[in-house]
């Protein structure tokens, strides 16, 4: 063992923990040259946009198709109003999204072919709106992932064909309403329809003059239950722990880290190359850096095989991470944001102080992305529609590199027509460029800029010594 790369150390330590079979071999990327992965953000779309007279979008599209696989996340909801029978739920992720059954064609025309459904979103309308959506995947030929009539199915790889080789995808949510998050049965309790969920535990850090400060206010309300750790305040189901510096901290759940591992192992064994995604805003839509725990936990699931992992959720541009030669995406931001969603749902129009006999849903829907919802801002800020469609092309089974091209989808546009991609500009995409380059710095990744394109190439492994002799 003194002799084996820190790699070999790490698949070593799999094959111990989980048995005789062949997890070494197992880890491997294994596809044909000229393997392609198209990656982009959010879907948030709410009709058949390839019908449509959209300027630009076709050449968009043009980049989205001709990929071995190409991924979003399908952040709405797909069914018929007039014929569905299920309701919209007494909580929601932020707007109760909703598209027409359209949209599943024409995802497919678009060139989507692999899609994640654990989001904020996903229960809005109910075990009946994700079964609805699922129906309209299946039918198109969209593979899906994160969701299902119990945990198990919800945890659970699953695959996409391709001529290169085999995909599988592991889809789950940081970021979920509570009544979205499956569980499996148990006795006589049957299991409950859902998404995958990676519950977080939230830390405010905070200075040791504030703790004080804290824990007075803690004692002077009434029923409060005595902290048994002297560096910790909890006031209202907010945890306050000491630090050196002020912000937000995340401890994932170790019952679900677990689960998610070996869905991973499991889903890379049965594929030649697996997407593992996650939905998580954390901390927030304000914030352009990833959460404290993602950088550790985003390099277990490749230590455990995953290919790539892929962030959306924050709406925005997060940092590219290349580890072990593979893609870390900490957000991916946005790709559609065409948000003309009816109906709204009556619980929308008295949030934002809304009438249904005198406004409209379109009147409801732009009052929530001017003020956002719980603490996070709204969409007023044009970066939240600027974005990148990430190309990673693969050789001799290493990445040969990414290809990051800027998007821009219409902030200034009214409001019928925005949220639609385009190319960028060449300034607005330098603009893109630059921001993402200093996202990505801290995590040692280089981007060149080369004729309005992002280009990363990883740098080859180093043999080791002892191979060569």
């Amino acid at each position: 063992m003194a002799n084996e790369s820190p790699e070999r150390e790490i698949e070593s330590e799999f094959a111990e923990q989980v048995g005789s079979y062949d997890i070494i071999g197992s880890l491997d990327t294994n596809v044909a040259d000229g393997f392609t992965l198209v990656a982009v953000g959010d879907l948030i779309v709410t009709r058949a946009l390839t019908k449509g007279n959209h300027a630009g979008f076709r050449n968009v599209v043009e980049t989205l198709r001709g990929a071995d696989v190409t991924f979003g996340n399908m952040e709405t909801n797909i069914f018929d109003v007039r014929s569905f029978k299920g309701s919209p739920q007494g909580e929601h992720g932020g707007a109760y999204h909703v598209s027409l059954p359209e949209l599943g064609p024409d995802l497919k025309a678009m060139g989507f072919n692999l899609v994640s459904y654990a989001n904020n979103h996903t229960f809005e309308w109910g075990a009946e709106g994700m079964r609805e959506t699922c129906r309209a995947l299946d039918e198109t030929g969209i593979v899906y992932a994160g969701v299902g009539e119990n945990l198990s199915q919800a945890s659970a790889a699953r695959f996409l064909e391709t001529p290169r080789g085999r995909v599988s995808l592991v889809s789950f949510a940081s970021t979920f309403t509570p009544m979205s998050r499956a569980c499996d049965p148990a006795g006589q309790a049957p299991g409950r329809p859902g998404l995958n969920a990676l519950r977080l535990r939230e830390e405010i850090i905070v200075c040791q003059p504030m703790i004080e400060n804290l824990r007075q206010v803690r004692n002077a309300l009434p029923y409060y239950n005595p902290e048994l750790d002297d560096h910790c305040v909890t006031i209202a189901g907010a945890r306050f722990k000491m630090g050196n510096k002020v912000g937000y901290s995340y401890l994932p759940d170790p019952v679900d880290v677990a689960r998610i591992l070996r869905d991973v192992r499991q889903g890379k064994q049965f594929s030649d190359f697996c997407i593992v995604t996650n939905h998580g805003h954390e901390p927030g839509n304000w914030s352009q850096q990833t959460p404290d725990y993602e950088q550790a936990f985003a390099r277990n699931m490749i230590d455990a095989g995953a290919d790539a992992y892929i962030v959306h959720g924050p709406h925005q541009l997060r940092g590219i991470e290349i580890y072990k030669g593979r893609p870390i995406f900490y957000s991916i931001g946005n790709f559609i944001m065409d948000d003309l969603r009816t109906p709204v749902g009556a619980d929308m129009y008295a949030e934002y102080g809304r009438d249904p006999r005198e406004h409209t849903d379109g009147e409801v829907t732009l009052s929530e992305m001017s003020r956002g919802y719980s603490t996070d801002p709204g969409f007023d800020d044009p970066i939240f529609y600027e974005s990148v469609i990430a190309k990673s092309l693969y050789n001799e089974n290493r990445l040969a590199e990414i290809r990051l091209f800027p998007i821009d989808l219409g902030h200034s546009k009214r409001f019928a027509n925005r949220g639609v991609p385009s190319p960028a500009d060449l300034l607005k995409a330098r603009l893109i460029l630059e921001r993402l380059q200093r996202l990505s710095e801290p995590f040692g990744t280089k981007i060149a800029i080369e004729n309005g394109v992002g280009v990363v190439r990883p740098a080859l492994p180093v043999p080791n010594q002892n191979d060569a002799k």
